[in-house]
């Protein structure tokens, strides 16, 4: 396959000579240059040797020439795990026969398991049943065989959610906040149905603990703001906020927006598998800290904090806790209950809603959790969230909520199946790749690469069949290395070198195959 060609010519055969001009001298305009200068080779060269390859002998002469005035060095660094890496030298043997008998299709129907709770495919919705094979189909028509592997960034709307919300966009039509006619009564109650839904998907207690938003986005700004400014007034000591290195870029900005109003941000660093220490976070902790912030499961690697702990050492500490879930709400098993959450983030198009829509959750407590609200007007959402409430769009995120209920440990089975299938083949036949993050600790519908000598820019563009991702699609336009591997202690040079693959309910083994 391309995706497999390109990265295996890439890598130099001579990995040893290669490897050590670049962890002591190669920088990112060099890793540029000798991409385009492959780029170039491979799109002109037409000779193929037996095994379907393109021949590569006077890139990898002009490659080694570029270099040769580099300094010596060693692989030690590499293998001794200095770089925070997973090296594979291609030696790892995997029995391929094992992936060819699984129950998955290419047309992503025949996937099954055998838990009671996961539910079916085939069991929830008309529109599901009488036209997935045919949504499936057309889109690989419209989009040329082009295959979608970037679910971080978006996620499919699922048919069952769009067959929900299509009375909402047609003849119920009536304003959820008029309490006068049956028009409002209608939608009134198709609200609180899907707030319902919400709710059960994270074990919530009370419909007034979700506020309703137009995305994560905006939650994680009311969670931050709203809190502190709140509890500032209050009391004028309370001004600090703990976080980490590695959150959304909303709730880093936030933070930075609420230092230029006095108030005090700590930002920990996590370890080298993304984690944040438990003792860090208690250490921070002081007299007039008002909340800790933490994303659930990270949208870059894909890594899962400890929120449970994290959450109780909150409550130990009578400080409120906030994470953003927009990764995790219905991908991930979350008790808000158990888990000690105050406040979490969620989003409709991460979980196979509409986009456009999210929520805030404010767990229901003694002394009740207060916050100012960002948008005033008609007072709607308890005086959060002013504004008519976009029916339509919650009770798709609703209705996704209910569908994720029934279908998420039949996706993580498939999700965690592809990201093992992806890993070892990539390990058996390629030669020093890292695997960013936790490899355990993680939701496995997040694969985070490093392609030692492939630029990830030049990959990217030279797959425009496969879509995938150089880091959060909320950050791609800029071409700085991520911060979130950067803080992990990657180096430029080698985040330079990362891609993202993001694998969903609708993915299919064909698309994947398209990977090896």
């Amino acid at each position: 396959m391309k995706f497999l060609q390109i990265i295996k010519h890439l890598k130099l055969q001579n990995k040893k000579n290669a490897l050590d001009n670049f962890v002591n001298c190669r920088t990112y305009e060099h890793i540029s240059n000798i991409n385009k200068l492959f780029l170039n080779n491979f799109s002109s060269t037409k000779e193929h040797s037996e095994h379907g390859q393109v021949k590569h002998e006077n890139f990898l002469n002009n490659t080694l020439q570029y270099g040769e005035n580099s300094q010596n060095g060693s692989t030690n660094n590499l293998k001794n795990g200095k770089y925070n890496m997973y090296v594979s030298e291609g030696n790892v043997n995997i029995n391929e026969e094992k992936y060819k008998d699984n129950n998955i299709s290419s047309n992503n129907t025949q996937y099954n398991n055998n838990s009671s709770n996961s539910g079916s495919l085939n069991d929830e919705g008309p529109l599901w049943k009488d036209h997935i094979d045919d949504v499936v189909n057309e889109n690989k028509k419209k989009k040329m065989n082009r295959f979608y592997l970037d679910s971080q960034a978006t996620t499919m709307i699922d048919p069952r959610v769009l067959d929900k919300m299509l009375p909402y966009m047609t003849y119920i039509y009536g304003n959820a906040h008029s309490r006068n006619h049956f028009f409002g009564w209608e939608s009134e109650k198709a609200v609180e149905d899907a707030r319902t839904n919400l709710l059960n998907l994270i074990n919530g207690k009370n419909n007034k603990e979700i506020i309703f938003t137009s995305g994560a986005t905006e939650s994680n700004n009311l969670a931050l703001i709203g809190i502190c400014t709140y509890y500032n007034k209050l009391n004028k000591q309370k001004n600090h906020i703990i976080t980490s290195q590695i959150e959304h870029k909303c709730i880093l900005q936030t933070c930075r927006f609420l230092q230029t109003k006095g108030f005090e941000v700590t930002y920990l660093k996590p370890d080298t598998n993304g984690l944040v220490k438990l003792d860090d976070i208690k250490n921070s902790i002081k007299d007039n800290t008002i909340m800790a912030s933490f994303i659930f499961v990270n949208n870059e690697i894909g890594v899962i904090q400890d929120i449970e702990n994290i959450g109780n050492l909150c409550k130990e500490k009578n400080i409120l806790f906030h994470t953003d879930a927009s990764q995790a709400a219905g991908k991930v098993p979350i008790d808000v209950q158990k888990m000690n959450i105050d406040l979490m983030s969620m989003s409709g198009h991460k979980l196979y809603g509409p986009k456009g829509i999210g929520a805030l959750y404010i767990k229901r407590k003694k002394p009740n959790i207060r916050l100012n609200a960002l948008i005033h007007g008609g007072g709607q959402e308890r005086g959060l969230r002013s504004g008519t409430l976009p029916t339509h769009l919650i009770v798709g995120f609703g209705e996704a909520a209910k569908v994720c209920s029934l279908e998420m440990n039949r996706d993580e089975k498939k999700v965690r199946y592809f990201f093992n299938y992806v890993k070892d083949y990539l390990t058996k036949h390629l030669d020093y790749i890292v695997f960013n993050g936790c490899q355990i600790n993680r939701y496995y519908g997040n694969m985070n690469i490093s392609f030692l000598f492939v630029e990830g820019e030049s990959l990217l563009m030279s797959l425009n069949e496969i879509a995938l991702s150089s880091g959060s699609a909320c950050t791609s336009s800029t071409l700085e290395p991520s911060y979130v591997l950067r803080s992990i202690g990657i180096s430029e040079d080698i985040a330079h070198t990362s891609i993202r693959i993001g694998f969903n309910r609708f993915t299919t083994f064909f698309e994947v195959q398209q990977l090896c």
